[in-house]
């Protein structure tokens, strides 16, 4: 009886953690080294120092508490502003896993399955065509073998790249080359139906290639729940969750605390123009604000993003709200490209929005089976390692970026750090 009532008592505990909201706690206090950890500090700083990085934001979570969560370097370093812990980035393709989230939410309540044709909701992907290369040097534009799925769009391959593909020429002559949309004066959905007539890259089904197809998630979103997309995430997902620093564009109270963008140029880095498209500062402050990318748009905190990381380590639930169910977020994190090859990394696969660690012999890094992230094109990172229950979140703002090796030394440092 009393083994019973342990059980039930521990189970409630449980359950209580997983609801409640992200708190900090000693390292030592969920089987990590504060000592070990100010390695990741002290390396961290050096990159800043020696002008590799103008600042960083990393937040740590174990077993649900925050361990480390600490802000170095620079936010603006022209104008000497110190980079704060609640310093606002630029998320990129890390937008993709919140939208990833908002389609299983639409399946869950039966408006959509993951395998129906997307043109079941967007016609215009009725007939979908591939550039084939040909002996000329040159392509033809082919009939697609099959409709593309919105599963193939959430696990990149539909076949829809970035417009850098075969017929590039085309993509370029449409304006539609590179994953930003911010300065686009045009709701979302109108760019996608133009990306649905262009020639894409590839068969649907037949090979995975990054591109716009969580854009067109985001298009999906918006004609299926009948809200934008913004308005579908700060409802459903963003203000459950307590993202109250989450934003496509942001309000002008806000602005002071997005951090500065830099362009490395021969090892060295510079302040990004103020004018331009991925390269830039952005149109995040000023600009149409109509277009809200699915793929590559979001605004967020290392905090905020934190919170929707352990809302899926949680099984779908964080702060007192359910999300997801745990058997959508099971779906979501398993790789589900078979015999397709994933060239990007060896011992990597690809679920519904994330990629994930299969093989850590062939993968090389320390880590878990399991374990589920991804990035931003600004040099962001994160990681979710259900096994060891730890969320990983790495900002910081440069764009390109050459030779830096602060993602390998970040996972190697974190997982040093583990001493139980």
């Amino acid at each position: 009886m009393r083994k019973y009532l342990f059980i039930l008592l521990l189970a409630g505990v449980q359950s209580t953690l997983f609801s409640q909201q992200l708190v900090e706690n000693k390292a030592e206090a969920v089987g990590m080294s504060s000592e070990r950890l100010n390695t990741l500090s002290h390396t961290f700083h050096q990159y800043v120092n020696q002008g590799q990085l103008p600042g960083t934001v990393t937040l740590i979570a174990r077993k649900g508490q925050v361990v480390y969560h600490e802000a170095i370097g620079m936010q603006d370093i022209e104008n000497e502003i110190a980079m704060g812990t609640d310093a606002m980035f630029r998320i990129a393709s890390q937008t993709k896993a919140i939208v990833s989230t908002a389609v299983m939410m639409l399946q869950e309540r039966g408006l959509l399955l993951i395998s129906d044709p997307i043109s079941k909701y967007i016609p215009e992907f009725k007939n979908s065509t591939v550039a084939v290369k040909n002996e000329d040097d040159f392509y033809d534009v082919v009939p697609a073998n099959r409709e593309i799925t919105i599963r193939d769009l959430l696990t990149h391959t539909a076949g829809i790249g970035y417009g850098y593909g075969v017929a590039a020429d085309k993509w370029e002559e449409a304006d539609l080359q590179g994953w930003y949309f911010a300065h686009r004066d045009e709701a979302v959905l109108e760019t996608i139906k133009r990306i649905a007539v262009l020639p894409h890259e590839a068969q649907p089904g037949t090979q995975f290639v990054y591109g716009y197809n969580t854009d067109i998630l985001g298009a999906l979103v918006n004609v299926v729940s009948g809200q934008s997309l913004a308005e579908f995430l700060s409802e459903h997902i963003l203000d459950p969750l307590g993202m109250n620093d989450t934003y496509f564009y942001l309000p002008k109270n806000k602005a002071k605390r997005l951090a500065t963008v830099y362009n490395m140029v021969d090892k060295k880095l510079e302040r990004a123009p103020k004018d331009g498209t991925m390269q830039s500062q952005g149109h995040y402050v000023k600009g149409p604000r109509k277009n809200y990318s699915g793929g590559a748009g979001l605004v967020s905190t290392a905090m905020d993003y934190a919170k929707f990381l352990q809302m899926m380590l949680n099984g779908g639930t964080y702060n007192n709200h359910r999300i997801l169910s745990r058997k959508s977020v099971e779906l979501m994190t398993v790789d589900h490209l078979g015999g397709i090859e994933y060239s990007w990394q060896n011992g990597m696969g690809f679920g519904l929005g994330y990629s994930i660690s299969k093989d850590l012999g062939l993968r090389g890094e320390l880590g878990s089976v399991g374990e589920f992230g991804w990035g931003g094109a600004y040099h962001s990172s994160y990681w979710v390692d259900p096994k060891e229950e730890l969320v990983v979140v790495y900002f910081t703002q440069v764009i390109p970026i050459q030779n830096v090796d602060d993602h390998q030394k970040l996972r190697a440092l974190v997982y040093q750090a583990i001493i139980d």
